[in-house]
């Protein structure tokens, strides 16, 4: 239970939060994502996620206070705010409502992971993996079961009644159903290994096609199951890392109450397909991630995985709005690919970040030359810093690097 003392100062951080919402910025922010999000950009658009906070907190900004666990989950998803509108705020939007995740429990697919793991910094959450391969014949199909959807309602109700007693006044507070992330290889990799799964597309492809037909059939299921018990988010400020606002959602006929698949942005990806041929990439990821996408409204689609030279096989799958440009890529044919009918969305590479000396020139350079491909191939550009696993315990180069995205993209 939440102490006076938890109360007070979740209070106190969620006044500056509400005061920060509050601003004329927030309006023109989300307008400026509309007009990206509708491939008719003012400007190229800026976000920074997946941050290394453990490195941040240089001055006590981000040290919790509460005692009670929940409050201590509002309390830092406050302050990671307040600190990023602060020191890096680039083209974040500061939302005047705290979401208060559903009790939704998804069973999934029912399969652990058997990994080993190799840690070299324990304040961070980024480690290394070694998986077991738990798939290597046809029987082993029958582990993948198909994931249910229970939502235990007095828990959620529970949950409203805290949040009410802690932003009541503040904030409003929003009842935050499933927001779904599909990815039918990502749990793949976890489940073999990258380097035995990539080996069995070609070994025993029968096996990975039954794999990916279960998965599939699975996450079709899940969705029927989110959208009958209206437990879907509503849509989203943020999609993988980057704004979602569009005047596109909610589709015609939304009800708040029960929330449609194509009410909301979808997110997609095939990371370790980043070597296989674009044949393959269409045999084993296009034809089963279609079906999926093919229900929702706006799909982001990629992540690390380099597409510049799979594009012909991305515009296969249905709604596509945002394509990832991974560090991997070569930008000028992954803009010339995309040519206007996509936003081009560029991963810078983080690592620049952890160069010593840092050089700020050089994240200029490379950001420039970025928008510069863009213009000339007329491409919607979005920068999206992620990933950022360490800044060398140097706070000040990611302050660094958010002032400079901003100078190029507003020059």
């Amino acid at each position: 239970m939440p102490t006076k003392e938890d109360i007070a100062i979740i209070r106190e951080l969620a006044a500056r939060t509400a005061e920060a919402a509050a601003l004329p910025v927030q309006d023109e922010k989300r307008a400026l994502w509309r007009k990206l999000n509708a491939l008719k950009p003012e400007r190229p658009m800026v976000t920074i996620d997946q941050v290394c906070w453990n490195e941040m907190d240089f001055n006590g900004d981000l040290t919790l206070r509460c005692e009670d666990a929940e409050c201590r989950y509002y309390e830092d998803t406050l302050r990671r705010t307040l600190f990023q509108w602060k020191y890096f705020p680039v083209d974040m939007v500061v939302d005047p409502f705290m979401r208060v995740p559903k009790a939704i429990t998804n069973t999934g697919f029912g399969i652990d992971v058997n990994e080993n793991t190799s840690v070299t910094d324990p304040t961070n959450s980024v480690v290394g993996h070694y998986y077991n391969n738990q798939f290597k014949t046809m029987d082993d199909l029958e582990k993948v079961k198909m994931p249910q959807i229970i939502h235990d309602a007095a828990e959620t109700e529970r949950r409203m009644a805290v949040a009410h007693e802690l932003f009541d006044g503040l904030l409003e507070v929003r009842s935050s159903g499933y927001d779904p992330y599909l990815s039918i290889w990502d749990p793949i990799s976890t489940w073999m290994g990258v380097e035995k799964a990539l080996y069995a597309l070609v070994d025993h492809p029968d096996l990975m096609h039954g794999l990916a037909a279960r998965m599939t059939e699975g996450y079709l299921s899940e969705l029927d199951q989110l959208e009958e018990q209206g437990l879907l988010c509503e849509p989203q400020s943020l999609i993988h890392c980057t704004g979602a606002f569009t005047d596109e959602l909610p589709a015609p006929g939304y009800d708040p109450q029960k929330p449609r698949t194509k009410d909301i942005w979808m997110f997609g990806l095939a990371q370790m397909f980043s070597t296989v041929s674009p044949r393959m990439f269409k045999e084993f990821e296009v034809d089963y991630s279609k079906r999926i996408c093919e229900r929702f409204g706006l799909v982001y689609y990629g992540c690390c995985d380099p597409l510049d030279r799979k594009m012909k096989e991305v515009r296969m799958i249905p709604n596509v709005r945002k394509v990832s440009m991974s560090p991997w890529v070569d930008q000028e044919r992954g803009a010339a690919e995309i040519h206007g009918d996509f936003v081009f969305s560029r991963k810078p590479s983080p690592a620049m970040l952890a160069f010593d000396p840092f050089d700020p020139e050089a994240v200029r350079a490379d950001l420039t030359a970025t928008r510069k491909v863009c213009e000339k191939y007329h491409c919607p550009l979005e920068l999206i810093l992620k990933d950022i696993s360490t800044v060398r315990h140097e706070p000040q180069r990611l302050f660094q690097w958010a002032e400079i995205a901003m100078q190029v993209v507003t020059a």
